[in-house]
Order: C-alpha cells, then sequence, then structure tokens
C-alpha cells in the first residue's frame, strides 16, 4: 500500500511540474507511447506462450506411453496437475511483463518510425534515402527480436509440456514414434515460423552492413560487398527453403528432410558467413588492399563529412612564419586587443572572494565566456552567476525551515573583462556587487533557478504576510537583510492540502505537511538545474555540457545546446560520444559529460533557454532542416518554436556549442583527409592537442577556446570557438593544424548569420616546425628570457613563486593565427596559501615560432617579443583598474558606471573622513577577531566596506586605499564574512 502509494504522488507530482512548464503534452505523449507498447507486447506475448503451452496440454496423449521414461516422468505430471492452470497463466504472464518493460524502452524507436521524414540523401550501395536506415531499419530490426523472442518462448513451453505429457519421446522401441502428429504439426509450424522471422533477419543485415565499423572506416567494405552481402541474401532464402520444409513435415510425417536442411542451413551460415569472406579478405583483398578499398574509403570521407555536417569546411594551406620581426602585428591590430587573458577556469576563487558577499553565495567552478556589447563596444567576457550555496551557512543555522524558506535564490551576475585585469592581477568587473550595477543594464537578478540551486524550495506567501525569503545582505552599517517574496509564475502551486501531501510523501519530508511556512500561496520549485529541466521536457536531446547565463531581455536566461543524434547514418565514421568530448574542463563540477554511446550523426538542432527567476522552458529549432528534429517536433505535437521567433537579444548570445565542436574537431583529426589513397595510408592523421597543463602519462585533451579571432580572408576578428592539432601516434609535438568555427550568431531576429558555423582549418605544411602547445609549455617552465619588468628570467619567476607560501597556476593557452604566424599567450597566476588566498594574474607569457617572452602585461609582452614594439596595442598596459572592484561593498548599491575608471575632482574632507573610519573599522575588525567575536568582526567589516565606498566616491581619479598597512594586492585584504 505504501508502495502504491508512493508510486501514485511521484506520476501526480510529475504531472503537475509538466503542467506547471507548459510541457504536459510531452509526458502525456511518452507515457502513452510507453503504455501502450507494454499492452501490445506483454498481450501478444501473454497470448502466444499460453497458446503454446495450452495446444500442447490440449492435445497431448489421452494415454502417456508406457516406457520407464514416462514413467519417470510421471511423477512431474502429478505435482504439475494441481496448479496446472496458474503455471499455464502466470508463466505466461510474468514472461509478458518482461517482455512489456523492455518494448516499453523502445518508445523512441517506434516514435521515429511513425513520423520519419526524407533526408533527402541516398546511400552510396542500396540507393536508397538515409531516412530508411535512421528511422526504419531500427523498427524492423525491433520486430524480428521481438518475433524472435516471443516465438522462441512459445516453442520451448511448447517443447516442454509436449514433453511432459507424452507428447514427445526421447526413448522410444524400434518402431515407435518419437512425437505424436499433434505435437509434430505444432512443432513444425513454431519452427516454420521461427525460420522465416530469421530469414527477416537475415534481409535486414544486408542494410546493417552499412554502419559495420572497421578498423579504417564505418561502412562496407570490398570483402562486405563482394562476400558478406550476397551470402545474407542466400541464407535468407535458405531459411525460407527450411521453413518449408518443416512446414512439409505435417504431410509427410518425417523429420528427416527439415533437421536435414536446418543442420545445411547451418553449414552455410558458418561457411558463406565466416570461411568464405575471410578467404575473399585473406587472398583477393589484402594483396590488393589499397586499390580495392578506394571507393569504399571515399564513401566514407563523403558520408562522414555529411552526417557530421563538414561539408563545407574550408582547407587553408598556412606557410606559418616562424621569425618575429618588430611592427608584425600591425595587420592585425583589431585583433590583439581582443585576445582573453582572463582564463574562466582559474579565476573562479576570485570571483568568490571579491564578489562572492557571504559564504552562503558561490560561483562555479569554471566560469562562462560570452560575448556583451559595453559602452558601445562588443567585449569579450568573463560571466557568472552569484547561486546559493546551502554548505555555506553555518551549521547553528541548518534546518528544514532555513535550507526550504527562507535561502531560495542567489542573486546577480558578475561580469569581468576578458581581456584587462588589475594592476594587483585581479579581474576588472563591469557588472558587480549586489543589487547589481554595472554595464548590463536592469535585469531581474534573482536566481531561482540555477546548476546549484537546492533540490526544492516553498517560496510565495500572500500579501499580508511579512517576506521570508532572504534576498541579500543590507548594505551600509546595517546588519540586517533585505527579505522577498516569490512573486513570479514559476513552480507548482500547493496551497491545498492533497498537493502537499503528495510532495511530502515524494521528497518524504513530513514538514511540507505541517510547517507553518506552507501556506495558501506556496509554490514548490524542484528540477531546477537547468541541463535537468530541458532533459524532462525534451528526452529525444543529447544535451551539452556546459550551459551558460546570459542576460537577455531583462532577465538572467541559462542557454543549453541541445543535439539529435543517431548511429544509423550509412557509411559514416562511429565515435563514442563519451570518449570524444572529454577534456580537461570537465574536471570542473559544473561541465558535465554530454553522455555515452556511438553515434555517427549529430546535429546542434536546438537551442533551448531557461529564465533563472521563474524557470520558463524555451525550445527553439536551430537546424530546421534536421529530419530528426522534423520527427520529434512532429512526435511531439510542435513544442519546438521556430527560429524566427528568436528575438535579436537573445540571438547575440547563442554561440556555437563546445560539444559539438569537440566531435567535429575529432573526426576532422582524420577526415581532413579527403583522399582516399592518403587516407589509406593514415601518414597525415593528426589528434587533439593534450592539455600541457595538467600534466600526468595522458593528459586529457585541451579544451577549445572561445575568442575574438581574424582568420585569413577575414577583415575582421570574429567570436569564435578554436582549437589546435598535433601529429597523431608520433613523438613529435610540433603544431600541424588549426581549427576555428565562427561562433557568433549575429543580432538579428530569427535569423543568423551568414557565416555562423563556418569551419575553417589552418594545415601546416610538413617541411615547417611550428611549435606545438606541449613543446611552448616546457619551454615556459625552462625559458632563460628575460622581462624588462621584472629583471628576472621566466623560470627564476616560477621557480621563486613556486617555492614557499605561494603556487603558480597556469592560465588557458590561446592560439592565434597572427602575425603571419601562430602566436601563443598563456598568462600565469600565483596564489598565496590560506584559506581566504585566490589566484592572482602576475605575468602573461607569449611565444612566436621559437622566440618566447613575458612580462606584467600583455602589451609588454607583445613589444618584448616583436623587437621592441609589436605593431598593435592589446589596451592593457596602462590599466589601473578600478579599486572599488577589489574592495567595495558588494551590496552598497553604488551606481557607478562599471568602467572601472575614476574621473572628476576629489573631495578632500569627505576622503578624510572616509579614510579615518577605514582605519577605525579596520581596527575593530582586528580586535574582534582576536577575541573571535564574529559578530561584531561581521558589524565591523559592513562599516569597512561603506567607508570604503564613501572613499571611492570622494576620489573619482581611483587612487588605491590601502588598509592595514597592506600594499601588496595579494588579496590580504579582501573580507569575507566568517
Amino acid at each position: 500500500m505504501l508502495a502504491l502509494a508512493g508510486w501514485g504522488a511521484t506520476l501526480w507530482t510529475q504531472f503537475l511540474w509538466y503542467e506547471s512548464v507548459g510541457f504536459q503534452g510531452v509526458l502525456v505523449t511518452r507515457l502513452l507511447t510507453q503504455a501502450g507498447l507494454f499492452v501490445v507486447a506483454a498481450g501478444l506475448t501473454t497470448a502466444v506462450v499460453w497458446s503454446g503451452l495450452w495446444l500442447a496440454w490440449r492435445h497431448r496423449p489421452i494415454y502417456a506411453p508406457s516406457t520407464p521414461e514416462q514413467a519417470a516422468l510421471d511423477r512431474y505430471r502429478s505435482a504439475l496437475d494441481p496448479i496446472r492452470r496458474l503455471v499455464f497463466i502466470a508463466g505466461p504472464v510474468v514472461l509478458g511483463l518482461f517482455v512489456g518493460t523492455a518494448a516499453a524502452a523502445q518508445w523512441q524507436t517506434v516514435l521515429l518510425f511513425l513520423h520519419r521524414r526524407p533526408f533527402g540523401e541516398v546511400d552510396p550501395h542500396h540507393n536508397m534515402d538515409v531516412g530508411f536506415f535512421v528511422f526504419s531499419l531500427p523498427f524492423w530490426q525491433m520486430l524480428i527480436s521481438f518475433g524472435t523472442l516471443v516465438v522462441g518462448l512459445s516453442l520451448i513451453g511448447a517443447l516442454l509440456t509436449h514433453y511432459i505429457y507424452g507428447g514427445i519421446q526421447l526413448q522410444t522401441g524400434s518402431r515407435g514414434q518419437r512425437t505424436t502428429t499433434a505435437a509434430r504439426i505444432h512443432l513444425a509450424v513454431l519452427l516454420g515460423v521461427l525460420l522465416v522471422v530469421r530469414a527477416a533477419g537475415y534481409w535486414v543485415e544486408r542494410y546493417t552492413l552499412s554502419m559495420t565499423q572497421h578498423e579504417r572506416i564505418t561502412g562496407m567494405t570490398y570483402t562486405d560487398v563482394n562476400a558478406l552481402l550476397p551470402t545474407r541474401s542466400i541464407l535468407a532464402v535458405a531459411a525460407l527453403l527450411c521453413a518449408a520444409f518443416f512446414v512439409a513435415t505435417i504431410w509427410s510425417r518425417s523429420w528427416r528432410l527439415p533437421v536435414v536442411s536446418l543442420v545445411g542451413l547451418l553449414v552455410v551460415a558458418l561457411l558463406l558467413g565466416g570461411a568464405y569472406p575471410a578467404l575473399v579478405q585473406q587472398f583477393r583483398v589484402q594483396p590488393s588492399e589499397a586499390q580495392l578499398e578506394a571507393p569504399y574509403i571515399q564513401r566514407a570521407i563523403d558520408s562522414t563529412l555529411s552526417a557530421y555536417g563538414l561539408d563545407d569546411a574550408e582547407m587553408i594551406d598556412y606557410d606559418a612564419e616562424t621569425e618575429a620581426e618588430s611592427g608584425q602585428l600591425r595587420s592585425d591590430a583589431a585583433t590583439i586587443p581582443g585576445i582573453r587573458i582572463v582564463d574562466p577556469s582559474v579565476v573562479s576563487p576570485t570571483f568568490r572572494q571579491l564578489q562572492g558577499v557571504r559564504n552562503y553565495y558561490q560561483f562555479p567552478e569554471a566560469l562562462d565566456v560570452d560575448s556583451y556589447e559595453v559602452d558601445g563596444e562588443t567585449v569579450d567576457t568573463v560571466i557568472a552567476v552569484r547561486e546559493l550555496n546551502l554548505d555555506g551557512i553555518s551549521d547553528g543555522q541548518r534546518n528544514w525551515v532555513n535550507d526550504h524558506t527562507v535561502y531560495t535564490h542567489g542573486f546577480g551576475v558578475v561580469a569581468g573583462y576578458g581581456n584587462r585585469r588589475s594592476p594587483e592581477g585581479e579581474p576588472i568587473f563591469y557588472e558587480r556587487n549586489i543589487p547589481p550595477v554595472g554595464g548590463l543594464g536592469d535585469y531581474e537578478p534573482r536566481i531561482y533557478f540555477g546548476e546549484s540551486s537546492p533540490d526544492y524550495s516553498i517560496v510565495g506567501a500572500p500579501e499580508d504576510q511579512a517576506p521570508r525569503e532572504l534576498d541579500y545582505p543590507a548594505s551600509g552599517q546595517d546588519t540586517g537583510e533585505v527579505r522577498n517574496t516569490y512573486t513570479g509564475g514559476g513552480g507548482v502551486a500547493i496551497g491545498n492540502v492533497l498537493r502537499r501531501a503528495a510532495y511530502a510523501i515524494k521528497y518524504r519530508q513530513i514538514e511540507i505537511m505541517l510547517s507553518d511556512s506552507v501556506n495558501s500561496e506556496s509554490r514548490m520549485l524542484d528540477h531546477r538545474e537547468p541541463r535537468e529541466r530541458v532533459e524532462r521536457v525534451a528526452p529525444w536531446l543529447r544535451l551539452d555540457g556546459n550551459p551558460y547565463p546570459a542576460v537577455v531581455d531583462g532577465r538572467v536566461k541559462w542557454i543549453v545546446d541541445g543535439y539529435t543524434v543517431s548511429d544509423r547514418f550509412p557509411y559514416s565514421q562511429m565515435e563514442e560520444l563519451g570518449e570524444v568530448t572529454v577534456d580537461s574542463l570537465q574536471s570542473a563540477s559544473n561541465v558535465t559529460s554530454i553522455g555515452g554511446g556511438e553515434v555517427n550523426y549529430i546535429r546542434n538542432s536546438v537551442k533551448a533557454t531557461v529564465d533563472a527567476y521563474d524557470g520558463s522552458i524555451d525550445l527553439y529549432a536551430w537546424d530546421e532542416e534536421d529530419p530528426l528534429l522534423q520527427a520529434w517536433s512532429a512526435a511531439f505535437d510542435n513544442t519546438v518554436r521556430p527560429l524566427s521567433e528568436i528575438d535579436g537579444e537573445l540571438m547575440d548570445h547563442l554561440r556555437y556549442p563546445e560539444d559539438l565542436f569537440k566531435v567535429q574537431r575529432e573526426i576532422l583529426s582524420r577526415y581532413h583527409v579527403q583522399d582516399a589513397g592518403s587516407f589509406f595510408t593514415g601518414q597525415d592523421f593528426w589528434a587533439v592537442s593534450e592539455d600541457p597543463s595538467v600534466g600526468g602519462e595522458n593528459p586529457p585533451d585541451m579544451p577549445p577556446h572561445y575568442l575574438s579571432v581574424a582568420m585569413p580572408g577575414q577583415e575582421e576578428p570574429t567570436f569564435s570557438l578554436t582549437t589546435t592539432y598535433i601529429p597523431r601516434g608520433n613523438q613529435r609535438q610540433n603544431l600541424t593544424g588549426y581549427l576555428a568555427v565562427d561562433a557568433d550568431a549575429g543580432q538579428t531576429a530569427g535569423e543568423r548569420r551568414e557565416s555562423f558555423g563556418q569551419m575553417r582549418m589552418l594545415v601546416l605544411p610538413r617541411d615547417t616546425t611550428v611549435r606545438g602547445p606541449g613543446q611552448f609549455q616546457n619551454d615556459i617552465n625552462s625559458s632563460d628570457a628575460n622581462s624588462d619588468a621584472f629583471g628576472q628570467t621566466l623560470s627564476q619567476f616560477l621557480n621563486l613563486n613556486r617555492s614557499g607560501d605561494s603556487t603558480v597556476r597556469l592560465g588557458n593557452l590561446l592560439t592565434l593565427p597572427v602575425g603571419g604566424g601562430l602566436l601563443y599567450v598563456e598568462p600565469v597566476y600565483v596564489q598565496a596559501q590560506g584559506n581566504n588566498a585566490y589566484p592572482l594574474q602576475r605575468i602573461v607569457v607569449v611565444a612566436f615560432g621559437n622566440d618566447l617572452a613575458w612580462s606584467d602585461t600583455l602589451d609588454g609582452a607583445l613589444d618584448e617579443l616583436f623587437g621592441g614594439d609589436s605593431g598593435a596595442t592589446a589596451g592593457d598596459a596602462g590599466d589601473s583598474g578600478p579599486t572599488e572592484e577589489g574592495s567595495d561593498d558588494v551590496g552598497s548599491g553604488d551606481e557607478g558606471d562599471g568602467s572601472g575608471q575614476g574621473s572628476g575632482e576629489v573631495d578632500q574632507d569627505a576622503l578624510a573622513q572616509a579614510l579615518a573610519d577605514i582605519e577605525s573599522a579596520y581596527e575593530d575588525g582586528q580586535a574582534a577577531l582576536a577575541e573571535s567575536d564574529w559578530e561584531a568582526y561581521g558589524q565591523a567589516q559592513e562599516r569597512l566596506r561603506e567607508a570604503i565606498d564613501r572613499a571611492v566616491a570622494a576620489d573619482p581619479s581611483g587612487g588605491s586605499v590601502s588598509i592595514g598597512g597592506d600594499d601588496e594586492g595579494d588579496g590580504a585584504t579582501q573580507t569575507e564574512e566568517p
């Protein structure tokens, strides 16, 4: 009873959730399809197995033969007879339940078959539309497997029943019959049907050969076409003849001919299915393999490029310069300012210390990269959402009420320039603080749905009740908190007792029923992670492992890329999806795997958004020509909105997805070779560059990087996704190729930029040696290059900071095709020891050809690399950075412009008073800290932040404020509530 109540509560809450997001049709369609398949499969299995048992029992001999064998079976008959009806019903029913459950799991196969669409491409051998292989072939294979299983179970049941009741005898006299007439007819028909199903299986296998994996390619080879393919046809005919011989037993009354034919079928299957193809491969193919396999390799190349959307990839021969000369970057002056020197996978602790505000807020381990228009200029941005962190609440405050009704949401977005940092090495934020101020304008900052949201929260209250939810800490000397009541339409209304009871059962927490915090206006927010929400409303999609936030139309929206995949595209290379999308970035907790399974077709067919405030989900068709998307849209009543409904502001933040690019770059590591002869030798195959900053024997692949870059032939830099290649299976680590895809979708509503998704691959000549990422990393660790800014060699700087109380963290290694060659740029961070320490960017290392240089700024490093004048300006050399970025009260509500540049006159009196208050607050905080008086310490820090705000307002020129004598910029002045 309890299990039934739990199942009912879970099902009802599922319906309520789907209804709340407007996708109840998805759940209904899926459940009805699964239920229909279960009922049909379970019913047919039960009926067929039961009929086999009943017919065998119904036509049993009236008198069992008098033989020692039958005498021994008497005990079984005696034991079976009292419970025969139960066994004959329960057995088929149990088998039917198992088969029905397996059939229900095939709901996607059935829905795709019912809504199949043509691909408009034909298989190169059978000349059939690819849609047959993707939509129809899996369905026919499912039916054949189902038929084989059901008829096989019925045959086994009939054999056992005939044997127990004497219809079959293993021991007979010299003239005795081993089977009765009824048993012979029954078994002959079942065996005949089973062989007909097997014949259908052989025929269908002719088409599955187009997806067979071989050492070099996926698809049919010379042996498959000339040996295996004819064999499958012969075996299908042979199986039909064998079935006819079994049926003929009804009249011939002899098992001799069908048994001989069955043995013959097995021999033919072994000889033609195994020995003959092996002989053809050994004596016909191997002596002339390159020539005989060339047509099939070419088929595989063409089909693979089509299946992975790489038909239009542009190959560019790039004779890279390796000598650095003065002024060499002058022609790339537009690209250099866009070089991102802030590593989103390193600076999360810095964001947390400078903008975390309280321990119950957090940032993801790996931040995201986007582009925004700030002050009329488009800038590459490192962005993160300030999410709730229940683990940061002190143990004394952890209870059901606080966890589920008070601490309910995060607050705001923090965004920093990707190409700028302060002199202390901190990011420069142009969107910051609580409440948020900066360059992103007004937006709803409350984050109720995010990557780190609690499992569930209960929000909402009547208007006459005081707000209960903690919204954000108050500013200034007021140590209180601003409270809020959720007014959005997200979640499920649980004002009535039945709904509360259902959720109490689902989550096994009686507090949902009993707590006074749950009222008539309460709403249940659950299933809050953006990826999970999209997965629930579109279970037919594979989702990118790294959703990212964007401020769009006054709301924070999570953008999730969805893929349609198949493993049935003929002649296309099969890849293990989970393996080819793994890279070093997946060590971050917020970057997950796309999932496993082999695929040989993929499209970024859907762009999904999840509103961070109300959880609303929108699915937009991104590849409207994709037949899989068309089929799924029809199956689920067009829940995917057309591309034309994407507005311009959202379009501006849609980008080329990372996981798709990882799959495509793996394919292009081999299929950039498009000549069958060269492909056969495999001498020019590449590998994705390993991440040299990870170390170890088998380091993971380097993640692709978003950055603005101008490829050869492009007049202006474009927001792109890039990666590098090195030789495959070779100890040499020199660079062999560079791939970039246009990742900027544009700003036009309902229309992508024409160049979006354009792949450009730079192919370096074999006789040119350009250092690869691993070689560049080795040079960093052992470089004796001096820096004018530091007066020491790079190795001395690294060794000094790796010893003692600090560690060195290497940032993302960027590669850019500039100056006629390839430029490496890598920021280097230094982090002190201690709980509150965070990485600060100290230097930037650059390399071009065989030359390497470094300095405290990118401008300085480039000038040193290119003979004192690179010819272009990165723009970070004179960047003082705003004082308030590193030390103001996040919660002050200061309406600064977020640019980080001060202006105006200094109010000396106000500044003097503010500095005095700073000193007083600092001393009070230190005294409280010594006494472990955390309440007083927190109050002192609030006063400190408020005083710093007033100092910044009084001195808009950007002068720095030193606290406690610490002027080293090492993060010691940063405070956080304990």
